[in-house]
């Protein structure tokens, strides 16, 4: 099982799990295209990792809920790196309110990022593998929440259980072109879309960072500690790399044992 010498498009990998998960990728041999908001951020992210791990490496500016940049993105990767081989569905935002008080605004923000942005570079990845014919994988970064709720997060939620429909629905529709799509349940990682959080939660409870830390974000894990970024990025060159359907429309949970299945 192996990525060398395949292509990956990682969404939000200018930082945080998205960038862990291009230099895992890069230093087991793949190309890698760092697609994120931020072009600036992409094209410095994509140049050390190409220095880093003398490997190509590409930058392509991605709005994930932007029709028109999404399929750009994906025709510049083949341009540039030769294929399109593995995606990892990564961009998120978060946004932590009562649902009471949630705005509708808000609620169509995150969805059109997590939901609408899986589905549009999944359809547009899928396009590439199937012209290819050389097969693929599809990983999306679904989350704990993808099996169950917490309180202040009902798009994040809701966005989240629907990616692993979508994975299930891929992987039956992939099959015949030998492309796969599992989805990484991650519990808390500790990076900036984390680090806004705490604030966030602890003046909404009432209670401190740090018990929202103990007693909120890490209450329900067997250690206390953080899922860390390289745990995630570890599982999902394990996934990019099993190239059977024998793991296919599967969820993985990697969360020090805050949900267990």
């Amino acid at each position: 099982m192996t990525i060398s010498g395949k292509a990956a498009l990682i969404t939000g990998a200018a930082s945080g799990i998205g960038r862990a998960i291009a230099e895992v990728f890069a230093g087991a041999g793949a190309r890698v295209c760092i697609a994120d908001i931020s072009i600036d951020a992409a094209q410095q992210a994509a140049a050390q990792i190409a220095a880093t791990y003398d490997v190509k490496a590409c930058a392509v500016e991605m709005d994930v809920s932007d029709e028109s940049q999404v399929s750009a993105g994906f025709d510049a990767m083949a341009a540039q790196l030769g294929s399109v081989d593995i995606l990892v569905s990564n961009a998120g935002i978060q946004i932590i309110s009562p649902l009471v008080d949630l705005k509708y605004e808000d609620w169509k923000r995150l969805m059109a990022i997590h939901a609408d942005g899986a589905f549009l570079t999944t359809r547009a990845a899928m396009r590439k593998m199937i012209a290819q014919g050389n097969g693929g994988a599809v990983i999306y970064m679904g989350s704990v929440h993808s099996h169950q709720a917490s309180p202040l997060k009902a798009p994040y939620v809701t966005a989240k259980h629907g990616l692993l429909g979508l994975a299930k629905v891929v992987a039956k529709e992939g099959a015949e072109h030998r492309i796969r799509a599992n989805v990484i349940c991650p519990g808390f990682v500790r990076t900036p879309l984390v680090d806004k959080q705490i604030p966030e939660q602890a003046r909404t409870l009432g209670i401190t960072e740090a018990e929202v830390v103990k007693n909120v974000m890490l209450k329900e894990t067997v250690d206390g500690e953080f899922t860390t970024a390289h745990d995630v990025a570890q599982t999902a060159l394990f996934l990019a790399g099993f190239d059977t359907a024998a793991l296919t429309g599967q969820s993985i949970t990697v969360s020090h044992g805050w949900h267990m299945q």
